[in-house]
């Protein structure tokens, strides 16, 4: 199954997050990396590749990021790996978040994820 990484600069929010998708898709491998070890705000590349690690498969891992420095600090983070598997997304972090979950627990693969975040990233909220 497709992982998913949620990285943003509050603890709480990143949690919240990979809370809301559970309730759609519990069972997802999906892992919050917010803020810093202290309990601050903040990104913290060991949270962020200890998540990376946590949900990674060779069916790969998106990575849904909310802002700034949560970019800067998973480019980083990423150029350890070298495996086009991890893909970092340019999208609402929810939204994304919800749609990669769901699809990922129906057995979707990396690339259909991704094209269904992109499909969605167009869709009006009312």
């Amino acid at each position: 199954m497709v992982g998913i990484v949620i990285v943003s600069h509050s603890e709480r929010l990143a949690e919240s997050v990979v809370d809301l998708t559970k309730m759609m898709a519990d069972g997802a491998n999906i892992a919050a990396a917010g803020g810093l070890e202290d309990g601050t705000f903040g990104t913290s590349y060991e949270r962020i590749k200890a998540a990376v690690d946590a949900v990674y498969s060779e069916d790969g891992v998106i990575v849904l990021m909310d802002m700034g420095s949560a970019v800067m600090t998973t480019e980083m983070v990423l150029e350890e790996y070298d495996d086009s598997r991890i893909r970092m997304v340019d999208a609402p972090l929810v939204e994304s978040a919800v749609v990669a979950s769901v699809s990922a627990m129906c057995g979707s693969d990396l690339e259909t994820i991704l094209e269904e975040i992109e499909e969605a990233k167009g869709e009006p909220k009312f």
